[in-house]
């Protein structure tokens, strides 16, 4: 949601605007800076409006861009620093609650500068690099195939499946035609190495070359009828395509690593008591391979 005037922002938002308004108002203005507006002879510089433009941008909708985005902006930023300026002459900057918010916006912005330069330090193509080649080192080619199935109920319509697709016809249009598999089209179940499947389909599936068609397989989800149309070795993917990937998994744990050394530094004593089985952020993913989800949480594919 783009940010609109003060009029129509609710109280949160405003009282945001008003502590970083604070923060504006006694904000020095370099020699070289580039003032944009004025209010009451108070300038406003081109670098506050890419402070404001890296605040609210993301909000803003994408039909707003160049001159008409800045213009945006930096309407935005006179109406924060005259209603901040009011706020401050009424001394809304002097209660208890401001200070809260205020040092916790300070401490949340030295927070981000911090990873922020740990993040530049950290994400160098040699660190990238280094993880690519543990993660493709851990990853060994494996054989994947390119399979369609036919999903029934009952043994006995399993074997009609199949006979008609001996008889000559289509396994793709049978599939179609008389398959419980919704989510493939066609029977079409893509390539899959063999971990990712139901074992007794797996085994059946790989047994196969391609054009061949299986006998009846049972699994829990059905009795199915099986056809390998491709066979091929997974390659790991090539560092450019994970290259971001790496990246952020490198920053991720250098982040990750001095956070748990400031903590390991630091007496920290908690007076509330986390359940136990509280849930642990997720790990990063290496690249070349995706977020590990609970393994309990969804069953193999037939």
């Amino acid at each position: 949601m783009p940010f609109p005037n003060f009029a129509r922002l609710d109280a949160r938002p405003l009282a945001l605007a008003v502590a970083l308004g604070a923060l504006f108002l006694t904000a020095p203005a370099f020699a070289d800076d580039k003032v944009l507006a004025t209010i009451d002879g108070q300038p406003i510089t081109q670098n506050d409006l890419d402070v404001a433009m890296e605040d609210i941008g993301p909000g803003l909708p994408q039909s707003l861009e160049g001159a008409e985005r800045d213009k945006y902006v930096l309407d935005y930023l006179i109406d924060l620093k005259l209603v901040a300026r009011k706020a401050a002459a009424d001394k809304l900057d002097s209660s208890p609650e401001f200070a809260r918010k205020a040092a916790y916006t300070h401490d949340k912005l030295l927070m981000e500068a911090l990873l922020g330069n740990v993040a530049k330090s950290a994400a160098t193509e040699d660190a990238e690099r280094k993880v690519y080649d543990e993660a493709a080192k851990a990853q060994p080619p494996q054989e994947e195939i390119h399979a369609r199935h036919i999903l029934v109920p009952t043994e006995a319509e399993a074997k009609a499946a199949l006979a008609r697709v001996k008889a000559g016809e289509d396994f793709a249009k049978v599939a179609t035609e008389i398959s419980k598999d919704p989510g493939a089209e066609g029977g079409d179940l893509g390539w899959f190495t063999k971990d990712k499947m139901a074992p007794e389909f797996a085994d059946a599936a790989f047994k196969l070359q391609p054009g061949q068609v299986s006998d009846p397989i049972k699994t829990q989800f059905g009795w199915h009828v099986i056809k390998v149309e491709e066979r091929r070795m997974k390659q790991f993917p090539p560092f450019e395509q994970v290259k971001d990937q790496a990246a952020r998994y490198v920053v991720q744990k250098a982040q990750s690593e001095l956070i748990t050394q400031l903590r390991d530094g630091a007496k920290i004593v908690r007076n509330d008591a986390p359940p136990a089985d509280a849930a642990k952020p997720a790990e990063a993913a290496k690249p070349g391979e995706a977020a590990k989800p609970d393994a309990s949480a969804e069953p193999k594919k037939p």
